[in-house]
């Protein structure tokens, strides 16, 4: 990657190193551009593989040496408790 200012270039072959990871760098110019790239990378593997995207998100926390919260289970249930107060 060649920095100029706020400028970002990548040589073909970093391009292709990404892609090759889902990342889609190409076309990329500034630091908002890859933050946006990041942000879609992470969406699609929080959609796709939510198993592998937390395997990545726990090792980043392990090499900063940061400690993880307690993970949340959600539970989808469209219909209503016995203690709702919705009307029928």
């Amino acid at each position: 990657m060649l920095r100029a200012g706020n400028a970002l270039r990548f040589t073909p072959d970093e391009i292709e190193e990404f892609r090759s990871l889902g990342l889609d760098f190409d076309g990329a110019r500034t630091q908002d551009d890859i933050e946006q790239a990041l942000a879609a990378w992470t969406e699609t593997l929080a959609d796709e593989r939510p198993d592998l995207l937390n395997k990545i998100v726990a090792e980043m926390a392990r090499s900063k040496g940061v400690k993880l919260p307690a993970q949340l289970t959600v539970v989808k249930d469209a219909s209503p408790s016995s203690g709702s107060l919705r009307r029928s």
